[in-house]
């Protein structure tokens, strides 16, 4: 006897059918209790006559088809006859963006009984590994050990974004979405701010940046100033029409619905001009999940000359793995991402994640309490200087510690031309170490100039004062700016404050940080890397069987979810703290050499 999850996929397999949907050569299953529902190579319902065409398609081809009709976009709620016309109103006055759109579409049609998206919505996951569905005892338990201990700017933001969620539920969400569900003819239905926060964590985790054909997105013709949804509404009655509603059923007499659908009078032809960058969710595609090396990508067909599908979207395999074998799983990329970022969108990190970065940050508040503040204050807006440093992994690979390479070498040239030309005077020679240097010049300058001595800060004053004349006659540019101030200054000096800076060892402010990049509070309460490797090793990952019914693994994973995020969060602050490691060594190895050359 099939168990809820297999019927819920089943409806929602026939429901893709039914709405145009084309698998060929794979299947959706579930994958475990961490993943969900994934794409899967499939060799189902082939032949022996024809497995070879189809082992030819599905390593080089084409593997899943999905109209751009089913797409939920912007587009979509303008159109839809009841929520249209509210939502055109907030729109065109600013009210709301097109994201809230999508969001409030995906509330209401989650709580209509009758909702002919309800085979899609009730595939979709109903817990989330994010922190904005961290409680707040959660958020405590985890204190020190998820990316509360990382930085507590990151997990307010959380909070803060939570509260404006609710404000924005209270405001603008609630009553309208029970206005519209009683135009529905839903009466009975009840909206709560989880029904809000569940859409919106959805859309995040779920919507992908989409090239529709300009033709598609605007299909009458019309004034190149007329670009907005609120204008292709206003066209929206000739253009949209319903499906007609499907006579599947699974077998208890639920009938599966085909969805409203626009009907464009394009024909494919015409399809030839630019692109409209459109935010949407592809139901079918959107269970592809990530991988590093992604065995798919997707692309979209305005014309139908690739998919025999005209104004499609479809999966196109052999993009990072050049053979695929049956029951392999068919991932795609959603980015070079770092684990704070995955963690934050989607709720999970990648274990020595090459795409991790670290994020420091010099507080502008803190340059107050500097010496000399206004003079520094003036000189960095002079330069253009940054106070943030992002530095991602790949800059290791070009270290003082790291085998060269190439591309190291050409960017190593990059460098010499810029350095060489800032000492006009000749006094200070080009240092030894340009070369494999790994910290951005923009942010090593802006620290220069913190830095600055006072006898430093009066011959920076005396170059540029010899430069622009004594009556002043221009303004120095920025490159000229930053060349004073390294011939005053040369390196130690940065590289003695970022070393702090890394490690907060002598720093009399507090500074704060877009992502853990200070060694003492990371080490503060959760240990050393090493006290993180110990209990990565000692963590286990409770695996949900495939029979279990959807009762038991919501039981499962509501257990399970505190040891999901604070592994993953292990994963993050451990991550972070070998990257801290790794800069540090960097920049006291670049400071020992800087002192050595008087630099």
């Amino acid at each position: 006897m099939a168990n809820p999850e297999e019927s819920k996929l089943d409806l929602f397999l026939q429901w893709l059918q039914l709405n145009g949907v084309q698998q060929r050569g794979c299947k959706i299953k579930y994958c475990d209790s961490n993943k969900g529902f994934g794409i899967f190579l499939s060799a189902d319902d082939v032949s022996d006559g024809n497995f070879k065409a189809l082992f030819y398609e599905i390593n080089f081809g084409l593997l899943l088809v999905v109209p751009l009709d089913l797409a939920i976009t912007p587009m979509r709620v303008l159109q839809d006859p009841i929520l249209g016309p509210e939502c055109s109103a907030m729109f065109e006055e600013g009210d709301v963006d097109d994201r809230f759109l999508m969001i409030l579409f995906l509330t209401i049609e989650r709580l209509r009984k009758n909702s002919s998206w309800k085979p899609y919505l009730d595939m979709l996951p109903t817990t989330f590994g994010n922190p904005l569905w961290f409680t707040d005892d959660e958020l405590l338990e985890v204190k020190g050990t998820t990316l509360y201990h990382a930085t507590e700017l990151q997990v307010n933001r959380f909070m803060l974004q939570k509260k404006k969620l609710l404000s924005l539920y209270e405001d603008k969400v609630k009553n309208l979405v029970k206005k519209l569900l009683v135009l529905h003819g839903e009466t009975e239905s009840e909206v709560s701010f989880e029904d809000f926060l569940w859409a919106n964590s959805i859309f995040w985790t779920r919507a992908l940046n989409i090239p529709f054909p300009r033709s598609y997105v605007y299909p009458q013709v019309q004034d190149e100033q007329d670009n907005t949804f609120s204008s292709f509404n206003r066209n929206a009655e000739s253009d949209t029409s319903k499906i007609s509603s499907g006579e599947l059923t699974d077998g208890k007499g639920l009938e599966i619905y085909g969805v409203e659908g626009q009907v464009t009078e394009v024909t494919p032809a015409s399809v030839q001009g630019e692109t409209v960058w459109v935010e949407g969710l592809i139901p079918g595609i959107d269970f592809c999940n990530h991988d590093l090396k992604p065995a798919a990508n997707w692309e979209v067909d305005g014309t139908g000359s690739t998919t025999g599908v005209p104004f499609s979207m479809y999966l196109l395999s052999g993009s990072g793995k050049s053979h695929l074998q049956v029951e392999d799983e068919i991932s795609i990329s959603y980015g070079s991402k770092g684990n704070e970022e995955l963690l934050y969108l989607y709720g999970f990190v990648i274990d020595n994640n090459p795409d991790d970065y670290l994020m420091v940050h010099y507080p502008l508040e803190a340059i107050q309490s500097v010496p000399f503040s206004e003079s520094k204050a003036q000189l960095l807006e002079a330069q253009k200087a940054e106070l943030r440093c992002l530095l991602p992994r790949s800059l290791l690979d070009r270290g003082f510690f790291q085998a060269g390479t190439l591309q190291k070498e050409s960017n190593d040239k990059c460098n010499v031309v810029l350095v060489s030309n800032y000492s006009w005077c000749g006094q200070r020679k080009m240092p030894s170490y340009l070369n494999r240097l790994v910290f951005p010049e923009d942010f090593l300058t802006a620290l220069r100039t913190i830095a600055m001595l006072e006898d430093e800060l009066y011959q920076v004053s005396s170059l540029l004062q010899e430069l622009v004349g004594s009556n002043g006659e221009r303004q120095p540019t920025d490159k000229e700016v930053r060349a004073a101030i390294w011939e005053s200054c040369g390196d130690s000096g940065a590289l003695q404050l970022l070393v702090d800076l890394l490690n907060m060892k002598s720093l009399k402010y507090q500074a704060q940080f877009l992502c853990c990049s200070r060694m003492v509070d990371l080490e503060e309460g959760s240990g050393t890397e090493e006290n993180d490797t110990e209990l990565l090793e000692k963590a286990c990952s409770t695996e949900i069987p495939e029979e279990y019914t959807s009762f038991e693994a919501n039981e499962l994973i509501t257990r399970e979810m505190m040891s999901k995020s604070r592994w993953c969060s292990i994963v993050y602050r451990r991550g972070q703290k070998q990257l801290t490691r790794l800069f540090v060594k960097e920049a006291e190895h670049a400071l020992q050499l800087a002192l050595s050359e008087g630099n």
